[in-house]
């Protein structure tokens, strides 16, 4: 199934289910309890992000060839850092650029997301998979010069700006993808391919993230994992290529879609 949640005439937030041929229905029930399609139509005025975190937990350099474009060794551990919850944008919204405290390395990060749906602490990776409700595609939005220069040695400052966590644009149930480190991963900016490899590449498997995550740590329903990004972002290129007023960034997923973002200067 894939979910999403949107906007009605009504101004009301709701759940639907995304069907092949583009329409949506109602989806009665809770999403991080039971739930089903009721087959009724859905009014949508506004697709929303298809989820609003309760957090975000994020993983770096977690790609081998990631990691080795950016110089950076092998982690020993999973390299976690946070995005605050109001960084969230919805598919089709733009990207703000920001300008109070100016960047000018906006960057993109194509990013598998892992939705939980059921409280989990000191989970084993066997078990882990049974916590996800399903997966959606992120673009991990970043700021270079905040996050490698002018943090203080901590990304979050570089990560969290606000639009800088687009999501969308469903959540595909855990039973339509059995293995998420198996999945074709891309980036595409006004038109052109700038990332396209696989989960496979994984350091840390999406089990082993959950289990680790959930280390002495509770898990709550909503809580939104970015796993990482392949190589191929714009900071490794030669000559950088960064994020630019009027550029288009679509991520995609194989199984999930497409999640397509304009940029703007922030107003």
């Amino acid at each position: 199934m894939k979910i999403v949640r949107f906007q009605d005439p009504l101004d009301l937030i709701r759940f639907g289910v995304l069907h092949d041929d583009g329409s949506i229905t109602l989806l009665e029930g809770e999403i991080f309890g039971e739930f089903r399609d009721s087959k009724n139509r859905a009014d949508v005025k506004k697709l929303l992000a298809p989820i609003a975190p309760v957090s975000i937990p994020c993983i770096g350099l977690n790609y081998r060839h990631h990691a080795a474009e950016s110089n950076a060794p092998i982690p020993q551990h999973p390299v976690l850092f946070h995005k605050a919850v109001s960084a969230l944008q919805h598919p089709g919204d733009p990207i703000d650029l920001p300008t109070k405290l100016a960047s000018h390395q906006v960057d993109y990060e194509c990013e598998l997301a892992v939705v939980i749906g059921k409280t989990c602490k000191n989970v084993s990776k066997e078990d882990a998979l049974s916590h996800v409700l399903g997966y959606t595609c992120a673009n991990d939005v970043s700021a270079r010069d905040w996050q490698k220069d002018w943090g203080g040695s901590q990304w979050c400052r570089g990560k969290t700006f606000d639009t800088f966590c687009p999501l969308g644009p469903s959540i595909v149930t855990k039973d339509e993808i059995p293995n998420p480190n198996a999945l074709q991963i891309k980036t595409i900016v006004n038109g052109e391919v700038l990332q396209d490899w696989n989960t496979s590449d994984m350091i840390f498997d999406v089990p082993t993230l959950i289990a680790f995550l959930s280390g002495s740590t509770t898990l709550l329903p909503g809580t939104v994992i970015l796993t990482g990004t392949p190589h191929g972002v714009g900071m490794a290129r030669k000559p950088p290529r960064w994020l630019q007023a009027g550029d288009s960034v679509t991520i995609s997923i194989e199984g999930i879609g497409e999640l397509t973002n304009p940029v703007r200067l922030e107003e």
